[in-house]
């Protein structure tokens, strides 16, 4: 299988490279330095370029059979402006598969089932600005014609893997408070052969 991965340098996005290289697919990665990337294998190719520009995108984009985006939001607009260049590239590739890592913020709040996490007391953020750009990427999927899953974490921080958490399509899990970064990775990988939950939200937590 070819897969390519956006934020293959991140901290999520690295680890999913590792465990698509382990299983012998062919991984294509767009960064911006290269050098980041300290894994050497036949299977990985590395192109530098710039999630902003539609033709790295649409040129980075040929010939696969899957997309993953672990791109973080890094306090700017880079998530939501370049999700359009994404999908439209996927779309008219014929590809329908596409995973991308979101953020408990935008599940549903179990307080008030109409609105989101990050738009109620539920959530602890006191900033949202991150969160309202994963509900602008999470909107633009709704719209678009692919087999999409956001795997949206709570807090995230390093640790092991413990192969222990619990996932819920659309809610986080009843007093998640946390999941480490190569769980959430695994659970990641893991939906580029499940259909369990295409076109949905899963929020994943300890």
């Amino acid at each position: 299988m070819r897969i390519f991965i956006l934020g293959g340098t991140g901290r999520v996005g690295s680890q999913i490279v590792t465990h698509a290289l382990q299983d012998r697919h062919h991984v294509t990665v767009l960064v911006r330095t290269p050098e980041k990337i300290q894994i050497k294998d036949n299977n990985l190719t590395i192109i530098q370029g710039n999630v902003l520009n539609k033709d790295d995108i649409n040129y980075t984009m040929q010939g696969m059979d899957v997309v993953i985006s672990a791109l973080n939001t890094d306090g700017t607009t880079t998530l939501s402006e370049s999700m359009p260049h994404l999908i439209k590239a996927t779309e008219n590739e014929g590809i329908k598969r596409i995973i991308t890592i979101g953020t408990a913020g935008i599940l549903q709040s179990r307080t008030n089932p109409n609105l989101l996490r990050y738009q109620t007391s539920e959530s602890k953020q006191k900033i949202t600005r991150a969160a309202e750009e994963h509900h602008k990427v999470y909107e633009m999927l709704k719209q678009s014609t692919l087999e999409w899953t956001i795997v949206c974490p709570t807090y995230l921080p390093d640790g092991e893997r413990l192969c222990t958490y619990r996932v819920e399509r659309d809610f986080l899990p009843v007093d998640g408070v946390k999941i480490n970064v190569p769980d959430t990775a695994a659970f990641t990988y893991k939906q580029v052969t499940s259909t369990q939950y295409i076109k949905s939200r899963v929020g994943i937590a300890y």
